[in-house]
């Protein structure tokens, strides 16, 4: 019998029902699920700036939804690498990678060692981007400080 164990990798910075549905259709293909949560670090690299929630609260919030089997700190952008630590059959992402130059490597790379990745729907209505730029709309222009007065053009 074929015990499948199956990556979601994610910042899961703001989490949200997007990320809630990833988790959920990945534990319903494979049998044992591993999410893996990036670093701040890394999110920051990738997004631009670091994510909102930290990484310890991000790992405690993914740790605790029923279809993650257990949660692995992601402190590599190579996926190969964390593969080659945890020997995941299956690669979870949301379909906007799908066709990018970066799904297109990620596929490439995988399949040379058997692992199958699989797109699941990309929730368009809910992401952590939009979310933070609601965030930062509520929140306004930053005040002008004597500190940012003197560095204003």
């Amino acid at each position: 019998m074929t015990h499948t164990v199956g990556y979601a990798p994610g910042a899961y910075d703001l989490f949200h029902v997007g990320h809630l549905n990833l988790l959920r259709h990945a534990r319903a293909r494979c049998d044992y699920l591993v999410a893996g949560v990036v670093s701040d670090e890394m999110a920051g690299r990738a997004k631009g700036r670091p994510p909102v929630i930290p990484l310890v609260e991000r790992l405690q919030i993914v740790r605790s939804i029923r279809f993650v089997d257990a949660a692995f700190v992601e402190t590599v952008p190579d996926k190969l690498v964390t593969w080659q630590r945890i020997r995941f059959d299956v690669l979870f992402k949301g379909d906007d990678w799908r066709g990018t130059p970066k799904g297109d490597k990620l596929e490439a790379d995988f399949r040379t060692v058997g692992v199958e990745i699989v797109y699941f729907p990309y929730t368009m209505h809910t992401s952590s981007t939009q979310l933070r730029r609601a965030l930062d709309a509520l929140a306004g222009p930053e005040p002008v400080t004597p500190e940012t007065a003197r560095t204003a053009p």
